[in-house]
């Protein structure tokens, strides 16, 4: 063989070599770039100028109104009937559920129907409504064959159609705080309400209504028309991550309250009187309770009741995951 022609076929196996090389680099990192990438992923809200069918058009601006305006349709003056306590689900889901951080629906459309150890049982977006309707809003659940019904789960399912099943965009949800090594403090607490939330939510966690008395431009936190002893915010890690990044409301864009204050403001509020509910047939599975769930019986002797409501939380929670739970 010429010396000229094997020059070159070692030439080409190098560059064989390295491009071998670098492609299997090249596929480890966008390996690593798939297991990653969920925390970092953005939320793409869609946009109404998309909607090509008019019925669609008009059921996903209805479901939005709903939402912003539950009071003004089923509150104690509502124009359709008397379904809740005057409270409209945005005041839980701000913006209709579009903030980031702010509670919001990108997850829903990917995450119903589901298995929920809550109720032991598959449910359905349907039902989570329905489930917002008697817990959050302390009411009596809407005809699920209603248009409103309709409207409800056509929004819901729209708002997060750009989500990818098995992905989680960043500011999804509530954020689960950093835990306190104490328990978080009622009279802590109270001094920040005082300073951060009084002027909004009243002396007595009232709330303010608007002029007409239809909704509340300012949501109770307590007493008769807040949300009641079952609904999720009740547990003092979603209160706390909720207003940690979302209060005082249309404050700076930057957290008004430090996770210190956060924890110590929501175990506050969740201190006082709430409406009962009935929870007697929630998480049938006990082992399953969250780790926050201030309601026993529990599966376990463990803990105290008080640390299951206030903690410190994070021996539970290190508990929970020895055991392969949440």
């Amino acid at each position: 063989m010429p010396r000229t022609l094997s020059l070159m076929l070692l030439i080409t196996a190098i560059a064989v070599i390295i491009c071998v090389a670098a492609c299997k680099k090249h596929d480890k990192a966008v390996a690593a770039a798939k297991v990653l990438s969920p925390s970092k992923l953005k939320w793409i809200i869609p946009d109404t100028s998309e909607i090509t069918d008019p019925e669609e058009a008009r059921l996903i601006r209805y479901g939005r109104n709903l939402i912003a305006n539950t009071s003004y349709y089923f509150g104690p003056k509502g124009v359709i009937a008397h379904k809740s306590n005057g409270l409209n689900c945005q005041n839980c889901h701000l913006n209709a559920g579009t903030k980031l951080d702010g509670n919001n629906f990108s997850l829903t459309a990917v995450g119903y129907p589901r298995f929920k150890e809550r109720i032991g049982a598959v449910e359905t977006i349907e039902k989570r409504v329905e489930s917002c309707f008697e817990r959050s809003l302390n009411g009596s659940h809407i005809n699920s064959n209603s248009y409103e019904m309709k409207a409800f789960v056509t929004y819901l399912k729209w708002i997060g159609k750009n989500v990818k099943k098995g992905t989680k965009p960043a500011g999804s949800g509530i954020e689960e705080l950093a835990f306190l090594d104490r328990p978080a403090d009622t009279a802590i607490g109270r001094a920040v309400y005082v300073s951060k939330c009084q002027v909004c939510h009243g002396k007595n966690g009232e709330g303010l209504l608007n002029a007409s008395g239809t909704a509340y431009t300012y949501p109770p936190l307590w007493g008769e028309h807040s949300y009641n002893i079952g609904a999720s915010i009740y547990r003092l890690s979603k209160f706390a991550g909720f207003v940690k990044h979302n209060m005082p409301y249309n404050a700076d864009k930057s957290a008004q309250l430090t996770t210190d204050q956060a924890w110590d403001v929501a175990a506050f509020v969740n201190s006082q009187p709430h409406p009962y509910k009935n929870i007697d047939a929630d998480w049938p599975k006990m082992d399953t309770k969250p780790y926050d769930y201030p309601f026993g019986p529990y599966a376990d002797n463990l803990f105290s009741k008080d640390q299951r409501k206030y903690g410190p939380f994070g021996p539970i929670k290190k508990h929970y995951l020895g055991l392969g739970k949440k």
